[in-house]
């Protein structure tokens, strides 16, 4: 196939009009040699420390598990009305909240403000 270059050179004068001279210029013209020892440095860094957080893992059950993701206190009963959990629901309010989402529902939801502020219910109360 045989190259047009009235019509590549119409399509570059366009893109230069409307985007700027800096559209169709070759990224290599600006490339040198400083240029590429420097990118050479960065992606040995970049590699390196890629590598040590591969060593940073755990084998858990088959899967490796960074390790600054694994909590291995976790808390199933809820401190306010006392009962145990399986809901991957109450995790969230746990986290936030330090209560099961039933709790939430029935002390917190839309009284957020006081519950963070150190309210908590009486025993008689729940």
């Amino acid at each position: 196939m045989k190259k047009d270059l009235n019509k590549i050179a119409k399509i570059e004068k366009a893109m230069s009009k409307k985007f700027g001279q800096e559209s169709i210029v070759n990224p290599k013209s600006g490339w040198d040699d400083d240029k590429e020892k420097q990118y050479l440095e960065d992606l040995k860094e970049f590699y390196s420390e890629e590598s040590r957080q591969e060593d940073d893992k755990i084998n858990e059950d088959g899967f490796f598990i960074p390790r600054n993701l694994i909590n291995k206190e976790i808390n199933r009963v809820c401190p306010v009305c006392e009962t145990y959990s399986f809901s991957g629901r109450d995790d969230l309010y746990m986290n936030k909240f330090e209560c099961c989402e039933g709790c939430y529902i029935r002390w917190i939801e839309d009284r957020e403000e006081r519950w963070l502020k150190g309210w908590r219910p009486d025993k008689e109360q729940n």
